[in-house]
């Protein structure tokens, strides 16, 4: 072998067994328990629903407004998400492949909305136009604040994309249009299959956005008939409905996604591709990208410094500390939880390609498919029913976040654990040190950063998240998300607008980090 051909590792081999077909190596277990762990939530909500009995379930799951709810929250997830896959793909195309002015800084700013949770983009159309509501309005907000989620994915393909298939469909007298459609346009759309799944998912477990703008969908009469009604059973079996229909979006965007890879075929380098020249729709490509990031940025961004200049100046600093307080504090306990649960499932996955340990990846995945109100209505009945000394407390508050934030945790360790050679590992273990020591001395700090950087992401998300909050905060403890929301829900838009800023900044101190680490990991 040639000395400076690249070193190949695979992961190490399955040992055959009782368990799916393997032995279980003490990782499985540690693996298996953490998995087990996450999933208690909504083990325990299909437990409370078996227990009203079926015909009671069959008859909240058949009834009419049951369906107009499905129609309504999947029609508002589709809608969000094939425009989003639209407009994300459309911008995705100008700022990698043509000739639009800035393009290095229209990338930029194409990531700006995700700092700006999407309640709060809600809560600044509906102060400056209080007359918003129903499905459009939702639609609308919901479209500004989630088309990152799929702009990024596509111009990291189309970075990476041989432009000669283009070059080619061109040749065969294709229009340029046209050539798109079938040279590039399946290319991207795995990534943009991606993205569109998850702008589905954020939209169906959506309940800032909806309630703010008065749209019934699962997410705002399940909150509504958990607060309002001593039987809670409809509530549990809206929320088990809700996780079908992500399934179910989980399960669709695997079929677009399709089993086939996709690659070049050819051993030279790709040509680096020029960029496409506009012409005369230069200047208005232009003035569309201006426009849409006025709506989704400028806009939400500006009238929270109006707000906050309207606002009463007797803004009581004590509860305005004491909210940024217990937001870090709830969102960090979440990061340390899911930390603590992600690490073996992580390792697990990195290391081993059998069938029981990517049986527990996809149990611990099941988190991804958990919108916060069922993650918090679960709680709440495990609480009150089996654990009442942990109801309301920040451990609970904390593992909540863990759960709903645990894949992206998982996924930032696997992938820089999988980095890492395990003929490391096997050095260490011939030295005479045990996997512990091991793991310690060789392999973590090679994965810091990777952990580190899943912490801050579930750090992050935590902070903005809002139902799982309301329903599981300490007594007497607000966070920023709670503060707004308690100001926002009773019309107090200027009172609110200091907790709205506060919260854009403090998100952007773990983004900041977040993209100081992944500079150094790409100049390592």
């Amino acid at each position: 072998m040639p000395v400076d051909a690249p070193i190949r590792t695979e992961p190490r081999a399955p040992v055959r067994g009782s368990v799916l077909g393997v032995r279980a190596a003490p990782l499985h277990v540690v693996a298996a328990l953490a998995a087990l762990v996450a999933s208690v939530p909504l083990l325990y909500l299909v437990v409370r629903v078996s227990d009203a009995g079926w015909s009671r379930v069959l008859d909240i799951v058949v009834s009419p407004r049951t369906g107009v709810l499905a129609l309504r929250s999947v029609g508002l997830a589709l809608a969000v998400a094939l425009t989003c896959m639209v407009v994300g793909i459309a911008v995705a195309w100008l700022v990698t492949r043509t000739d639009l002015p800035l393009r290095r800084t229209w990338l930029v700013v194409a990531a700006l909305p995700l700092a700006i949770p999407s309640y709060v983009t809600a809560y600044t159309w509906l102060a400056a136009f209080p007359w918003l509501e129903g499905p459009v309005a939702s639609w609308f907000v919901m479209v500004m604040a989630c088309t990152p989620y799929v702009v990024l994915p596509v111009a990291a393909v189309l970075m990476r994309l041989d432009p000669s298939g283009l070059d080619v469909a061109r040749t065969l007298g294709l229009g340029p249009v046209a050539a798109f459609r079938r040279a590039v346009v399946p290319q991207v759309l795995p990534a943009a299959a991606s993205g569109g799944l998850l702008v589905a998912l954020y939209t169906l477990s959506e309940f800032g956005v909806v309630s703010l703008l008065r749209f019934d969908t699962f997410t705002r009469v399940i909150y509504t008939s958990y607060r309002a009604s001593f039987d809670r059973t409809t509530a549990a079996v809206l929320a088990l409905v809700l996780v079908a229909l992500a399934v179910v979006f989980v399960l669709a965007e695997r079929r677009v996604r399709g089993p086939g890879s996709r690659w070049r075929t050819d051993r030279g380098a790709a040509r680096v591709a020029q960029p496409l020249r506009l012409g005369a729709w230069r200047w208005p490509a232009l003035a569309a990208m201006c426009g849409f990031y006025a709506l989704a940025v400028l806009f939400p961004m500006a009238m929270l410094g109006v707000l906050l200049l309207r606002g009463r100046p007797g803004v009581d600093v004590g509860e305005w500390a004491a909210a940024i307080g217990s937001t870090v504090l709830a969102s960090g306990t979440g990061a340390l939880i899911a930390l603590l649960l992600a690490i073996p499932i992580g390792v697990l996955a990195a290391r081993y390609r059998d069938r029981l340990a990517s049986a527990i990846e996809s149990v611990a995945f099941l988190g991804f498919a958990l919108p916060g109100v069922t993650v918090g209505l679960s709680l709440v009945f495990l609480g009150i029913t089996i654990a009442p000394v942990l109801y309301q407390t920040l451990a609970m508050l904390g593992f909540a976040y863990a759960v709903l934030f645990l894949s992206t945790a998982i996924g930032s360790v696997r992938s820089s654990v999988a980095q890492v050679p395990p003929v490391l590992e096997d050095v260490g273990r011939t030295l005479g040190h045990g996997p512990l020591r091991t793991w310690s001395r060789i392999t973590l700090p090679l994965v810091a950063p990777g952990i580190a950087a899943g912490a801050l992401i579930v750090l992050l998300t935590a902070m903005k998240e809002l139902p799982a909050t309301l329903m599981l905060r300490p007594t007497g403890m607000d966070t920023l998300a709670t503060e707004l929301w308690t100001r926002t829900s009773v019309a107090q838009f200027g009172e609110a607008a200091p907790y709205a800023v506060s919260l854009v900044l403090l998100a952007a101190v773990p983004a900041l980090v977040l993209a100081r680490l992944a500079g150094r990991r790409q100049e390592g």
